[in-house]
């Protein structure tokens, strides 16, 4: 088992290092424009003060997105874990998500 783990690994790397070869001997010299290679914020110039303010919608919306991204993750091996039928496990779970609620109740 753990022979074909490290051959998993190996070949991995093998293909990503591939693809980033590949994507080196492929790429279009490009010159530099300032403009053009400037960072673009939400529609702010980066050449201007930076210390303007925003909405506060931006702000909330992260958030939100942020408790949804960290609940997914740690939601994501529940029905692994639920092969395995312990209380404890079940018990855990749902302390979670109702944390994760009370958090978007809250946001």
């Amino acid at each position: 088992m753990l022979n074909k783990v490290i051959k998993f690994f190996i070949f991995i790397i093998i293909i990503t290092s591939l693809f980033f070869l590949i994507s080196l001997f492929t790429k279009k010299k490009k010159h530099f424009i300032k403009e053009k290679f400037s960072p673009f914020e939400c529609g702010f110039d980066p050449f201007s003060i930076s210390r303007l303010p925003f909405s506060l919608r931006f702000y909330i919306i992260t958030i939100i997105f942020l408790i949804f991204d960290i609940e997914i993750i740690i939601l994501l091996p529940l029905p692994i874990i639920s092969n395995i039928s312990h209380r404890s496990y079940s018990t855990a779970f749902l302390i979670i998500i109702f944390i994760f609620f009370m958090g978007l109740i809250y946001e």
